[in-house]
């Protein structure tokens, strides 16, 4: 059974070839670019890839286009700042997809923060689906943090995939600031108001949940910057949403 692997990116020359190696297991890849300023598609385009741009409305509409666009039925989605583990590759290769009886398989994914391997701090249970097929898995409409509907079993690889997602802490905060403006219009759209405890007790109270609860304080100074950011990202969330209720008033 022939695989389709989809890397959506947008300004990751940094990350564009490595990302494209990863996934060099796979019969076709698809570059799903939102028209990046940088010179991601450049490097692509010295690899045996389609590219493929769209302006960007959402994750979930991004993928699922490029979903639309794959010539098999099999999907390995690869974000750019992913790397598939020797494991997983194997196990891909290996698993008879014309015979298995799941719609898709979940892969765990190892966190790595300021080239820290994260072990705590909500990340320990990180796992999304990766392979699956699109005759029955399709992306929904979250704002950030997409998740597959599947119509069907859902198994599990033991392999793993590296996530390289932050270069640094002011990358961090300027991904959580993408992310969080993306939710805010959402809860605009939704007609959401911003409140006290929206302001005052989130922040702290998600600092408290990565930093205590998920066990960050294991991870040492990265588990503190990540709790920290983690709660800075609620607040910008609501102060954004403020801002745009302002504006349509």
């Amino acid at each position: 059974m022939r695989i389709t692997a989809i890397i959506p990116t947008f300004n990751e020359e940094i990350h564009i070839e490595a990302a494209i190696q990863s996934v060099s297991f796979a019969d076709e890849i698809i570059v799903i670019d939102s028209f990046s300023t940088d010179a991601t598609v450049k490097l692509a385009a010295r690899h045996k890839v389609k590219i493929v741009q769209r302006v960007f409305d959402d994750f979930s509409s991004q993928k699922n286009y490029a979903i639309e666009q794959a010539k098999h039925d099999w999907i390995y989605v690869l974000d750019a700042d992913e790397r598939v583990s020797n494991e997983l590759r194997e196990e891909i290769l290996n698993i008879d997809l014309e015979t298995t009886n799941n719609v898709g398989f979940y892969v765990k994914r190892v966190f790595y923060f300021l080239n820290k391997k994260i072990k705590f701090s909500g990340w320990q249970r990180d796992k999304v689906i990766r392979l699956f097929d699109k005759k029955y898995c399709r992306y929904n409409g979250l704002p950030v943090h997409e998740l597959i509907d599947a119509k069907g079993s859902v198994g599990s690889f033991r392999g793993e995939v590296n996530h390289y997602s932050y270069r640094d802490s002011d990358h961090y905060i300027l991904k959580l600031d993408a992310y969080a403006l993306l939710q805010a219009k959402n809860l605009q759209e939704q007609n959401k108001k911003v409140t006290a405890f929206h302001e005052f007790v989130k922040p702290p109270v998600r600092f408290l949940i990565h930093y205590i609860i998920r066990l960050g304080f294991l991870d040492g100074k990265a588990g503190v910057t990540m709790a920290k950011t983690q709660a800075y990202a609620v607040s910008k969330r609501y102060a954004l949403l403020k801002e745009l209720n302002k504006k349509e008033n």
